[in-house]
């Protein structure tokens, strides 16, 4: 163990040493102090290894959870092929959630975000999951999957209120991006948005993300995005990490292109319509779950019929040591060359 092996230190430095010498583990824990044990072997090792897990505080207990209303099998048949048809969230989280002990919170306003205290194998946690579809409101339909300044409220009190009941927080992703336009913007989208973001980014009780359909643009960042260091970050086979899905890249790269043309009265021709079809395909293959996954994007693809014990597993893990407060910025700047 060391910053540079044998072979580089005499190339650097001239120094002519061993690897044992260098950076073995008697050096290290007698001389460097960089390592606090030694083992003798494999055997040893492990022995210490569980001996430091035996010294851990044991975890608060907990009431024992009741079953969810459905069978986790059932969790296939309710997502639809087609990722743009819509779909009852709630029915999808009666697979996984405990049964009969649900609270909705202001389930009139805003009904495009499901914000919801629970309890995943007896543990509370708030659930916050966007809801698909076309919806009714006082103030006119919505459109499930996008954040409007009135959801984007309601979230941001939501996580407020989980922060101070110390309530650990599920992320269900399936948003497709904010609300623009003349009235999101002079409804304070902008204002509203932040706010949201910075309340799931300020929370420190235990963030988990569960993606099960699309994780796009700005939307996939609000809902604790990789971005935002959540614990763990979860995906379905059926998820969809992008910036964008491939429609909306077609009509942001060729849009004024194809307008032109439509303007005119004249077809498409092939080479731009080989580059549309080609944009298609590689928006299809970037966000793909196994795409996403293989770039760090999340922590892991789950079977949808395991996700009720990964989570509860999950949010043991999280819940054991939770950071409490964060360190502000002018502490970590102070002597580091940081300038506030």
């Amino acid at each position: 163990m060391g910053l540079g092996g044998p072979n580089l230190v005499k190339g650097a430095v001239g120094q002519t040493i061993d690897a044992e010498s260098l950076g073995g583990a008697e050096m290290h824990t007698s001389l460097s102090g960089v390592a606090h044990y030694r083992a003798a072997d494999d055997r040893a090792c492990l022995a210490m290894i569980r001996q430091q897990f035996r010294a851990m505080p044991e975890p608060i207990a907990r009431q024992p959870g009741a079953l969810p209303r459905r069978e986790a099998a059932g969790l296939n048949s309710i997502l639809p092929a087609d990722h743009r048809l819509p779909y009852r969230m709630e029915d999808l989280l009666e697979c996984f959630l405990d049964a009969g002990d649900w609270l909705e919170f202001q389930p009139g306003y805003a009904p495009e975000f499901l914000c919801l205290a629970a309890r995943l194998n007896g543990r509370h946690i708030g659930v916050i999951a966007n809801r698909r579809g076309f919806l009714k409101t006082g103030t006119g339909p919505r459109v499930g999957g996008i954040v409007y300044p009135q959801s984007a409220r309601k979230v941001t009190y939501f996580v407020e209120n989980a922060e101070r009941h110390r309530l650990p927080l599920l992320y269900v992703q399936d948003v497709s991006g904010f609300m623009v336009g003349v009235e999101a913007e002079t409804a304070g989208i902008i204002r509203a948005g932040a706010e949201m973001v910075e309340s799931m980014a300020c929370a420190t009780v235990p963030k988990i993300v569960l993606t099960v359909n699309h994780a796009s643009g700005a939307g996939y960042y609000a809902m604790a995005g990789q971005g935002f260091d959540p614990n763990f970050t979860f995906s379905w086979p059926t998820a969809r990490i992008g910036v964008m899905e491939g429609e909306s890249a077609v009509g942001a790269i060729y849009g004024p292109e194809l307008d032109k043309l439509k303007l005119a009265g004249q077809s498409v021709p092939a080479e731009l319509a080989a580059k549309i079809t080609q944009t298609r395909a590689d928006y299809e293959r970037w966000l793909d779950a196994k795409y996403a996954a293989a770039r760090g994007h999340c922590d892991a693809i789950i079977d949808p019929a395991a996700t009720r014990a990964v989570l509860d597993f999950a949010f043991r893990a999280a819940s054991v040591h939770q950071r409490t407060e964060h360190v502000p910025l002018e502490l970590i700047g102070e002597g580091n060359g940081f300038t506030h």
